[in-house]
């Protein structure tokens, strides 16, 4: 992920200082040498799409066939603040819009997604419209879709070298970006969801095209992310209790990240679970509905990995409101934030 590689260049880095003021110029330019060759391999494997610890509740933003999938409009807005205290660290807005209708008769769903990710030098945002063409099977509704859109990738690099070290200029290199760069790529996405009253089911691919990022110097790619995320409502006696364990898992085809986790939720209106995701965080999630069809969640990711000493963790606030416009009957709430 983009945040390792942040964490592990500027650490690196302050430890390169620390040597070089000693006079150990030799052992500090071979760290150097580490610290370029790591992070252009980290580069390369690095994940593009920003991380969500409430994903759950916002597959609109991976999915396009989850379009209208609630029955509802329903509108979500999320901030993630991701290791506070951290110089360089991720910061993103999630904003997505979604609802069912029919075209000419045919039962269908679109949606509208805004995202704004700022992270070390780089600073993407990109705008998505998607449509999902509606299938009834079975209990449940299968939803087919397809997203398109804009990303636009905007760098500003500020490079500080140490005055006690010896380097060459950064333009020596052609991979090495100097100045602000920007650049605005055409996008697409695929996806497939289907649920039931007692499950769901997700797969989707962003950025299928794999958009090249025309910089003046070098031409990176938008990489292809796959998605796959399930969950299932577990029958219990109780009925004002819900429990709901869900999988999502990512890859790029490179790497993968594993998530697991389990929701509480009880009399519709309060909820409360946990996340593993393996190999860097155990997350806590909490959640209420303010009043009818408003609810807000906020999600605190507790680092496993390294990274816990020199942050004070991952923060991630949402609201959502969904509603009806029949009018013809009362306003509708929405019944679970299973489906959200």
């Amino acid at each position: 992920m983009i945040e390792n590689i942040i964490f592990t260049f500027q650490t690196l880095l302050l430890q390169n200082k620390h040597i070089a003021k000693k006079g150990r110029n030799k052992l500090a330019k071979r760290v150097k040498i580490i610290i370029l060759l790591l992070s252009v391999s980290l580069i390369c494997q690095g994940q593009q799409d920003p991380q969500i610890s409430q994903i759950m509740f916002n597959q609109m933003f991976i999915n396009p066939g989850y379009a209208g999938s609630s029955d509802m409009i329903s509108i979500v807005a999320l901030n993630r603040q991701s290791w506070v205290g951290f110089d360089g660290a991720p910061k993103t807005t999630v904003f997505h819009v979604n609802t069912p209708f029919n075209l000419f008769g045919i039962n269908s769903g679109v949606g509208l997604s805004l995202m704004s990710d700022q992270a070390g030098f780089d600073d993407n945002m990109s705008i998505n419209l998607s449509y999902a063409y509606k299938i009834d099977i079975a209990s449940g509704k299968l939803g087919i879709g397809l997203s398109v859109g804009m990303m636009n990738k905007t760098l500003e690099p500020t490079w500080i070298i140490p005055t006690s070290d010896y380097h060459e200029p950064a333009s020596i290199d052609p991979l090495i970006p100097e100045n602000n760069e920007s650049y605005v790529a055409f996008d697409m996405g695929f996806g497939a969801y289907f649920k039931t009253r007692e499950f769901y089911i997700g797969i989707s691919s962003t950025h299928l095209n794999e958009a090249k990022i025309k910089y003046s110097k070098g031409t990176p790619y938008l990489k292809r992310h796959y998605y796959f995320i399930a969950g299932y409502h577990l029958p219990i006696n109780n009925p004002m209790i819900e429990v709901t364990p869900s999988i999502y898992l990512f890859s790029d085809g490179r790497i993968t990240q594993l998530n697991i986790n389990t929701n509480v939720q009880y009399n519709k209106k309060i909820w409360g679970g946990v996340t593993y995701r393996a190999g860097d965080a155990i997350i806590g999630l909490v959640g209420m509905e303010l009043f009818n069809g408003v609810r807000v969640g906020y999600a605190y990711d507790f680092a496993t990995s390294d990274i816990r000493k020199n942050s004070s963790g991952s923060h991630e606030l949402m609201m959502s409101y969904s509603f009806n416009l029949s009018f013809d009957r009362s306003p509708q709430r929405y019944k679970s934030v299973r489906f959200l």
